[in-house]
Protein backbone atom coordinates (compact mmCIF):
# COMPACT_ATOMS: atom_id res chain seq x y z
CA UNK A 1 0.00 0.00 0.00
CA UNK A 2 0.97 3.17 -0.58
CA UNK A 3 2.29 5.31 2.24
CA UNK A 4 0.68 6.74 4.95
CA UNK A 5 -2.58 7.12 3.57
CA UNK A 6 -3.61 5.89 -0.07
CA UNK A 7 -6.73 7.11 -1.47
CA UNK A 8 -8.07 7.68 -4.73
CA UNK A 9 -5.85 10.95 -6.32
CA UNK A 10 -7.02 13.67 -7.51
CA UNK A 11 -6.53 14.71 -10.95
CA UNK A 12 -7.81 13.65 -14.09
CA UNK A 13 -5.99 11.49 -16.71
CA UNK A 14 -6.11 12.79 -20.30
CA UNK A 15 -7.58 10.54 -22.78
CA UNK A 16 -5.17 9.20 -24.93
CA UNK A 17 -6.40 7.72 -28.69
CA UNK A 18 -5.72 3.75 -29.14
CA UNK A 19 -5.00 1.86 -32.54
CA UNK A 20 -7.45 1.91 -34.90
CA UNK A 21 -10.64 4.26 -35.75
CA UNK A 22 -12.06 4.58 -32.25
CA UNK A 23 -10.65 6.97 -29.53
CA UNK A 24 -11.58 6.82 -25.52
CA UNK A 25 -13.44 10.43 -25.95
CA UNK A 26 -15.46 9.02 -28.32
CA UNK A 27 -16.20 6.13 -26.92
CA UNK A 28 -14.31 4.62 -23.64
CA UNK A 29 -15.53 1.20 -23.70
CA UNK A 30 -15.52 0.19 -26.88
CA UNK A 31 -11.76 1.93 -26.76
CA UNK A 32 -11.04 -1.31 -23.76
CA UNK A 33 -13.12 -3.94 -25.47
CA UNK A 34 -9.68 -3.54 -27.95
CA UNK A 35 -8.02 -5.64 -24.49
CA UNK A 36 -11.09 -6.24 -22.31
CA UNK A 37 -14.11 -8.27 -23.20
CA UNK A 38 -16.62 -10.02 -21.38
CA UNK A 39 -16.10 -7.89 -18.21
CA UNK A 40 -18.44 -9.51 -15.38
CA UNK A 41 -18.43 -8.48 -11.71
CA UNK A 42 -17.21 -11.16 -9.12
CA UNK A 43 -18.01 -9.60 -5.62
CA UNK A 44 -21.06 -8.12 -4.38
CA UNK A 45 -23.25 -7.51 -1.07
CA UNK A 46 -19.56 -5.87 0.41
CA UNK A 47 -19.37 -2.29 1.55
CA UNK A 48 -16.26 -2.72 -0.33
CA UNK A 49 -13.64 -5.69 -2.10
CA UNK A 50 -10.71 -5.52 -3.63
CA UNK A 51 -7.17 -6.87 -4.66
CA UNK A 52 -8.42 -9.70 -5.48
CA UNK A 53 -5.26 -12.67 -6.40
CA UNK A 54 -6.01 -15.70 -8.43
CA UNK A 55 -5.48 -19.45 -7.42
CA UNK A 56 -2.50 -20.97 -9.18
CA UNK A 57 -5.41 -23.00 -11.14
CA UNK A 58 -7.47 -20.17 -11.67
CA UNK A 59 -11.03 -21.72 -9.97
CA UNK A 60 -10.71 -19.69 -7.03
CA UNK A 61 -9.61 -16.02 -6.22
CA UNK A 62 -8.54 -14.42 -2.62
CA UNK A 63 -9.32 -11.17 -1.53
CA UNK A 64 -10.58 -8.08 1.10
CA UNK A 65 -13.48 -6.95 1.69
CA UNK A 66 -15.31 -4.62 4.37
CA UNK A 67 -17.98 -7.08 6.24
CA UNK A 68 -21.00 -5.30 6.86
CA UNK A 69 -20.65 -3.80 10.52
CA UNK A 70 -16.91 -4.19 10.99
CA UNK A 71 -14.61 -1.02 10.04
CA UNK A 72 -11.81 -3.33 8.75
CA UNK A 73 -10.95 -5.15 5.66
CA UNK A 74 -10.75 -9.07 6.07
CA UNK A 75 -9.82 -12.05 3.60
CA UNK A 76 -11.96 -13.79 1.89
CA UNK A 77 -11.67 -16.62 -0.59
CA UNK A 78 -14.26 -17.36 -3.36
CA UNK A 79 -14.75 -19.94 -5.99
CA UNK A 80 -15.23 -18.92 -9.72
CA UNK A 81 -17.89 -18.49 -11.41
CA UNK A 82 -20.44 -17.45 -8.87
CA UNK A 83 -19.38 -19.16 -5.49
CA UNK A 84 -20.29 -17.77 -2.29
CA UNK A 85 -17.12 -16.06 -0.22
CA UNK A 86 -15.90 -17.86 2.57
CA UNK A 87 -14.26 -15.46 5.29
CA UNK A 88 -10.75 -16.92 6.08
CA UNK A 89 -9.04 -14.14 8.45
CA UNK A 90 -10.02 -14.45 12.18
CA UNK A 91 -12.47 -11.53 12.12
CA UNK A 92 -10.76 -9.12 13.90
CA UNK A 93 -8.25 -5.84 13.56
CA UNK A 94 -6.89 -4.94 9.89
CA UNK A 95 -5.86 -7.37 7.24
CA UNK A 96 -4.68 -7.20 3.67
CA UNK A 97 -2.32 -8.76 0.87
CA UNK A 98 -3.68 -12.18 0.59
CA UNK A 99 -1.75 -15.06 -2.01
CA UNK A 100 -2.05 -18.76 -2.47
CA UNK A 101 1.06 -20.46 -2.26
CA UNK A 102 2.09 -21.70 -6.10
CA UNK A 103 0.45 -25.14 -4.51
CA UNK A 104 -2.61 -24.01 -3.56
CA UNK A 105 -1.78 -25.93 -0.07
CA UNK A 106 -2.04 -22.73 1.91
CA UNK A 107 -3.07 -18.66 1.80
CA UNK A 108 -0.94 -15.92 3.24
CA UNK A 109 -2.18 -12.91 4.45
CA UNK A 110 -1.13 -10.18 6.99
CA UNK A 111 -3.31 -9.31 9.73
CA UNK A 112 -3.12 -6.69 13.15
CA UNK A 113 -5.57 -8.98 14.81
CA UNK A 114 -2.71 -9.73 17.66
CA UNK A 115 -2.71 -5.68 18.16
CA UNK A 116 -3.01 -5.73 22.34
CA UNK A 117 -5.44 -2.41 22.17
CA UNK A 118 -7.74 -3.59 19.23
CA UNK A 119 -10.97 -3.08 21.20
CA UNK A 120 -9.98 1.22 21.02
CA UNK A 121 -8.64 0.61 17.80
CA UNK A 122 -12.01 -0.77 16.51
CA UNK A 123 -13.86 1.40 18.68
CA UNK A 124 -11.98 4.49 16.53
CA UNK A 125 -12.41 2.60 13.26
CA UNK A 126 -15.93 2.11 14.00
CA UNK A 127 -16.12 6.51 15.11
CA UNK A 128 -14.50 7.33 11.48
CA UNK A 129 -17.23 5.08 9.83
CA UNK A 130 -19.94 7.04 11.73
CA UNK A 131 -18.37 10.54 11.31
CA UNK A 132 -18.70 9.74 6.92
CA UNK A 133 -15.02 8.46 6.94
CA UNK A 134 -13.55 5.77 4.16
CA UNK A 135 -15.65 6.82 1.86
CA UNK A 136 -11.96 6.40 -0.11
CA UNK A 137 -9.71 3.85 -0.57
CA UNK A 138 -6.64 4.45 2.58
CA UNK A 139 -4.42 2.16 3.94
CA UNK A 140 -2.41 2.57 7.21
CA UNK A 141 0.58 0.98 8.11
CA UNK A 142 -0.86 -0.84 11.12
CA UNK A 143 2.78 -1.53 13.27
CA UNK A 144 0.75 -4.82 14.58
CA UNK A 145 0.60 -6.26 11.14
CA UNK A 146 2.38 -9.70 10.77
CA UNK A 147 2.33 -12.17 8.09
CA UNK A 148 0.30 -15.56 8.47
CA UNK A 149 -0.68 -18.54 6.26
CA UNK A 150 -3.92 -20.63 6.85
CA UNK A 151 -5.46 -23.60 4.91
CA UNK A 152 -7.93 -22.51 2.28
CA UNK A 153 -10.96 -24.06 4.77
CA UNK A 154 -9.44 -21.47 7.19
CA UNK A 155 -8.00 -24.01 9.98
CA UNK A 156 -4.33 -24.18 10.90
CA UNK A 157 -3.12 -20.31 11.32
CA UNK A 158 0.32 -20.01 11.30
CA UNK A 159 2.52 -16.84 12.12
CA UNK A 160 5.64 -16.32 10.02
CA UNK A 161 6.94 -13.13 10.96
CA UNK A 162 7.27 -11.59 14.55
CA UNK A 163 9.25 -7.73 14.24
CA UNK A 164 8.41 -4.36 15.33
CA UNK A 165 6.55 -2.39 12.95
CA UNK A 166 4.54 -3.34 9.97
CA UNK A 167 4.85 -6.42 7.76
CA UNK A 168 2.77 -7.23 4.93
CA UNK A 169 2.32 -6.94 0.60
CA UNK A 170 3.55 -10.59 0.69
CA UNK A 171 3.96 -12.52 -2.58
CA UNK A 172 5.57 -16.01 -3.17
CA UNK A 173 7.91 -16.70 -5.86
CA UNK A 174 6.75 -19.01 -8.58
CA UNK A 175 8.40 -21.97 -7.14
CA UNK A 176 6.95 -21.25 -3.82
CA UNK A 177 10.67 -21.36 -2.03
CA UNK A 178 10.82 -16.99 -1.20
CA UNK A 179 8.27 -14.56 0.33
CA UNK A 180 9.11 -11.23 -0.69
CA UNK A 181 6.99 -8.43 1.20
CA UNK A 182 7.27 -4.83 2.65
CA UNK A 183 8.43 -4.62 6.59
CA UNK A 184 9.33 -0.87 8.21
CA UNK A 185 11.19 -2.90 10.80
CA UNK A 186 14.53 -0.54 9.88
CA UNK A 187 12.97 2.17 10.76
CA UNK A 188 10.73 2.85 7.24
CA UNK A 189 8.82 0.10 4.76
CA UNK A 190 11.21 -1.20 2.47
CA UNK A 191 11.43 -4.49 0.71
CA UNK A 192 12.86 -7.99 2.16
CA UNK A 193 12.83 -11.51 0.96
CA UNK A 194 12.54 -14.91 3.41
CA UNK A 195 12.16 -18.60 3.18
CA UNK A 196 8.56 -19.71 2.85
CA UNK A 197 8.63 -21.04 6.48
CA UNK A 198 9.63 -17.33 7.57
CA UNK A 199 13.09 -17.75 8.35
CA UNK A 200 16.30 -16.60 6.46
CA UNK A 201 14.96 -12.90 6.22
CA UNK A 202 17.44 -10.65 4.73
CA UNK A 203 17.29 -7.13 3.38
CA UNK A 204 16.16 -6.03 -0.61
CA UNK A 205 16.02 -2.28 -0.65
CA UNK A 206 17.13 -0.04 2.00
CA UNK A 207 15.93 3.76 0.55
CA UNK A 208 14.20 6.49 2.44
CA UNK A 209 10.29 6.59 1.86
CA UNK A 210 8.00 3.88 0.84
CA UNK A 211 9.28 0.85 -1.15
CA UNK A 212 5.99 -1.65 -1.73
CA UNK A 213 3.70 -4.34 -3.75
CA UNK A 214 6.45 -6.37 -4.90
CA UNK A 215 5.94 -9.43 -6.79
CA UNK A 216 8.48 -11.68 -8.52
CA UNK A 217 8.76 -12.31 -12.26
CA UNK A 218 7.85 -15.31 -13.48
CA UNK A 219 11.33 -16.46 -13.88
CA UNK A 220 11.82 -15.15 -10.04
CA UNK A 221 14.92 -13.34 -11.47
CA UNK A 222 13.67 -9.95 -10.90
CA UNK A 223 10.73 -8.54 -7.91
CA UNK A 224 8.88 -4.99 -9.41
CA UNK A 225 7.63 -2.78 -6.65
CA UNK A 226 6.45 0.70 -6.37
CA UNK A 227 7.86 3.56 -4.43
CA UNK A 228 7.86 7.20 -3.41
CA UNK A 229 11.71 7.60 -2.70
CA UNK A 230 11.97 10.50 -5.32
CA UNK A 231 8.69 12.69 -3.47
CA UNK A 232 6.17 11.53 -0.90
CA UNK A 233 3.23 10.06 -2.39
CA UNK A 234 4.55 10.32 -5.54
CA UNK A 235 5.15 6.20 -6.25
CA UNK A 236 7.50 5.46 -9.31
CA UNK A 237 7.31 1.54 -10.29
CA UNK A 238 10.76 -0.25 -9.76
CA UNK A 239 12.43 -3.64 -10.49
CA UNK A 240 15.20 -5.34 -8.04
CA UNK A 241 17.21 -8.79 -9.00
CA UNK A 242 16.31 -10.95 -6.52
CA UNK A 243 20.06 -10.57 -5.01
CA UNK A 244 19.77 -7.32 -4.45
CA UNK A 245 22.69 -5.94 -6.71
CA UNK A 246 20.82 -4.51 -9.69
CA UNK A 247 18.03 -1.98 -9.39
CA UNK A 248 16.28 -0.40 -12.45
CA UNK A 249 13.23 2.35 -12.27
CA UNK A 250 10.76 2.01 -14.88
CA UNK A 251 9.08 5.08 -14.84
CA UNK A 252 10.20 8.32 -13.61
CA UNK A 253 7.14 11.14 -14.15
CA UNK A 254 6.71 12.77 -10.84
CA UNK A 255 3.56 14.28 -12.16
CA UNK A 256 1.90 10.60 -12.48
CA UNK A 257 1.52 7.86 -9.55
CA UNK A 258 2.11 4.47 -10.73
CA UNK A 259 1.45 1.28 -8.72
CA UNK A 260 0.61 -1.90 -8.11
CA UNK A 261 2.39 -2.97 -10.52
CA UNK A 262 1.81 -7.40 -11.78
CA UNK A 263 3.73 -9.02 -14.17
CA UNK A 264 2.05 -11.01 -17.31
CA UNK A 265 2.99 -14.58 -16.72
CA UNK A 266 4.74 -14.42 -20.36
CA UNK A 267 7.42 -11.87 -18.29
CA UNK A 268 7.18 -9.92 -21.55
CA UNK A 269 5.06 -7.01 -19.86
CA UNK A 270 3.80 -5.59 -16.88
CA UNK A 271 0.09 -4.47 -15.54
CA UNK A 272 -0.70 -1.29 -13.38
CA UNK A 273 -2.66 1.66 -12.38
CA UNK A 274 -1.72 5.39 -12.92
CA UNK A 275 -3.00 8.91 -12.27
CA UNK A 276 -2.27 11.95 -13.79
CA UNK A 277 -1.03 13.94 -10.52
CA UNK A 278 -0.18 17.26 -12.16
CA UNK A 279 -3.05 19.66 -10.63
CA UNK A 280 -1.98 18.67 -6.97
CA UNK A 281 -3.76 17.01 -4.15
CA UNK A 282 -6.67 18.93 -3.84
CA UNK A 283 -7.91 18.96 -7.57
CA UNK A 284 -10.83 17.16 -7.89
CA UNK A 285 -12.42 13.88 -10.06
CA UNK A 286 -8.75 12.11 -10.15
CA UNK A 287 -8.84 9.01 -12.15
CA UNK A 288 -7.22 5.78 -12.33
CA UNK A 289 -6.80 3.81 -15.45
CA UNK A 290 -4.76 0.78 -16.27
CA UNK A 291 -2.07 0.53 -18.22
CA UNK A 292 0.73 -2.19 -19.65
CA UNK A 293 4.09 -1.39 -20.24
CA UNK A 294 6.42 -3.69 -22.67
CA UNK A 295 9.80 -5.08 -20.94
CA UNK A 296 12.58 -5.32 -22.82
CA UNK A 297 15.87 -7.49 -20.72
CA UNK A 298 19.19 -5.86 -22.49
CA UNK A 299 22.60 -7.11 -20.64
CA UNK A 300 20.87 -8.03 -17.84
CA UNK A 301 18.74 -5.89 -17.01
CA UNK A 302 15.00 -4.84 -17.52
CA UNK A 303 14.43 -1.98 -20.15
CA UNK A 304 10.95 -0.32 -20.16
CA UNK A 305 9.01 -0.17 -23.50
CA UNK A 306 6.16 0.77 -24.70
CA UNK A 307 2.97 2.20 -22.72
CA UNK A 308 -0.37 0.95 -23.67
CA UNK A 309 -3.93 2.56 -21.65
CA UNK A 310 -6.08 -0.41 -21.25
CA UNK A 311 -8.88 0.85 -19.47
CA UNK A 312 -11.05 4.35 -20.26
CA UNK A 313 -14.09 3.51 -18.13
CA UNK A 314 -15.09 7.11 -15.70
CA UNK A 315 -13.77 5.11 -12.77
CA UNK A 316 -11.34 4.05 -10.73
CA UNK A 317 -9.60 1.01 -11.72
CA UNK A 318 -6.68 -0.46 -9.55
CA UNK A 319 -4.95 -3.46 -8.99
CA UNK A 320 -5.01 -5.29 -11.76
CA UNK A 321 -3.82 -9.03 -12.34
CA UNK A 322 -3.55 -11.76 -14.76
CA UNK A 323 -4.76 -15.12 -14.16
CA UNK A 324 -2.47 -18.03 -13.76
CA UNK A 325 -2.74 -18.83 -18.21
CA UNK A 326 -2.78 -14.71 -18.55
CA UNK A 327 -6.06 -15.25 -20.45
CA UNK A 328 -8.11 -13.25 -17.65
CA UNK A 329 -7.55 -9.81 -15.89
CA UNK A 330 -9.34 -9.59 -12.29
CA UNK A 331 -9.27 -5.54 -11.30
CA UNK A 332 -10.74 -3.52 -8.71
CA UNK A 333 -13.32 -0.92 -10.01
CA UNK A 334 -15.88 1.55 -8.76
CA UNK A 335 -17.29 0.87 -12.45
CA UNK A 336 -20.78 -1.23 -10.63
CA UNK A 337 -23.93 0.21 -10.74
CA UNK A 338 -23.57 1.33 -7.29
CA UNK A 339 -19.74 2.79 -7.39
CA UNK A 340 -18.94 0.57 -4.75
CA UNK A 341 -15.27 -0.50 -5.25
CA UNK A 342 -16.15 -4.41 -6.02
CA UNK A 343 -13.34 -6.91 -7.84
CA UNK A 344 -14.55 -7.69 -11.89
CA UNK A 345 -13.05 -10.31 -13.80
CA UNK A 346 -12.53 -9.82 -18.20
CA UNK A 347 -11.45 -11.90 -21.13
CA UNK A 348 -7.70 -10.56 -21.55
CA UNK A 349 -7.29 -9.81 -25.27
CA UNK A 350 -4.56 -7.02 -25.60
CA UNK A 351 -5.21 -5.77 -29.00
CA UNK A 352 -5.91 -9.16 -30.63
CA UNK A 353 -8.59 -9.20 -33.31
Amino acid sequence: MPRKLLHWLTTTLALLSVCGSVTAAEDPLQAESLHIRNLQQVTKGFPRAGEGYFSPDGQSIVYQAFPIGYPFYQIYTQKLPGGDPMRLSPGRGRTTCAYFTPDSKRIMFASSHTDPAIEATERAGRDLAAQGGRRRYQWDFDPHMEIYTINPDGTDLKRLTNSPGYDAEGSYSSDGKHIVFTSSRDGDPDLYIMDADGSNVRQLTNQSGYDGGPFFSPDNKWVIFRSDRQKEHMLQLFAVSADGKTEVQLTNNLDQVNWCPYFHPSGKYLIWSGADYSQGPTAPAAKFHLFTLDLENADGKLKAGKVTQITYADAQDVLPVFSPDGKHLMWTSTRSVDKTSQLWIADWVRGEK
